[in-house]
């Protein structure tokens, strides 16, 4: 017995152990790092090795090695030319799968188009991600002048018609629970920047059915929006169109409501969800 305890006492003392055991920490740094420098890639247009170091915080040459791993795997590419960094092919089919997963993208598309055409500005899906909006599918109004949410933009949830929309469904308990830890930014002299005052707007938007986004986040810019929900009831994403204030005055915005309403079922029911009216009490 005396034998076998020490040949394990002399396993522990090896200094290769230790080494090994700190091979898993050593390895969750690399991958939070490289997802730390996708999500950089994925924000800009196109991105050079400086910015992104600069961005992250790693040395350009850490940066250069982490970049040609996730090129590797088709994670990202590198335009020689330019020298700019972009999102890659792999990166886009597994996102896309999210959007598989839920068939969100998929069936909301000719609604979309229908909704642009209906009313001749920019329809937008989002869904609400760690209480903000993030765009996931749009299709763009004819006019030269019109609203552009790149597909994977983040956006403030009380500073959004999408947004709005689908807080409307919560509990006030539910909104206040996500609203109080964070502050509310004010964009512009619209904006909900205090808890009553969007509790306020969102019982409007309740008895009405619809939200609007009146200039709240851009000066210039409304939006009006309806919820989406599963088959539990739940709202998951919100549809909206978007456009600059001069053609959207009250009375159209009036009129659209209901059409963008229209929309927001069409997709429920087309996904196999469920308006549940009684996600939007108040308590």
């Amino acid at each position: 017995m005396a034998d076998k305890q020490t040949h394990q006492d002399q396993l522990r003392a090896k200094p290769g152990r230790k080494a090994a055991e700190n091979a898993v920490p050593s390895s969750v740094q690399v991958l939070d790092r490289s997802l730390k420098l996708l999500d950089l890639v994925a924000s800009a247009d196109g991105a050079a090795l400086t910015e992104l170091s600069d961005q992250s915080g790693m040395a350009p040459s850490t940066v250069h090695r982490l970049l040609t791993s996730l090129a590797n795997h088709g994670m990202v590419t590198h335009d020689a030319e330019t020298g700019a960094w972009t999102i890659g092919l792999k990166a886009f089919e597994i996102g896309n799968a999210f959007l598989r997963f839920r068939k969100l993208g998929t069936i909301s598309r000719p609604f979309l188009k229908n909704l642009m055409e209906l009313s001749g500005e920019t329809a937008n899906i989002g869904i609400e991600d760690g209480g903000d909006v993030v765009f996931i599918s749009q299709v763009e109004s004819h006019a030269p002048m019109r609203a552009f949410f790149r597909p994977g933009r983040r956006g403030p949830i009380h500073a959004s018609g999408i947004g709005k929309a689908i807080l409307s469904t919560w509990p006030n308990a539910d909104i206040e629970r996500l609203i109080s830890p964070r502050p509310l930014t004010r964009f512009t002299g619209k904006t909900r920047d205090t808890l009553p005052k969007l509790l306020a707007d969102i019982e409007t938007i309740r008895a009405r059915g619809w939200s609007i986004d009146d200039e709240e986040h851009t000066l210039g810019m409304r939006c009006l929006a309806a919820p989406i929900f599963n088959e539990y009831g739940e709202a998951i994403a919100g549809i909206s169109v978007s456009g600059p204030a001069v053609r959207l005055p009250d009375e159209t915005l009036a009129a659209l409501g209901p059409v963008v309403m229209a929309a927001a079922d069409g997709v429920t029911q087309a996904m196999g969800g469920r308006r549940d009216n009684s996600h939007t009490q108040t308590s």
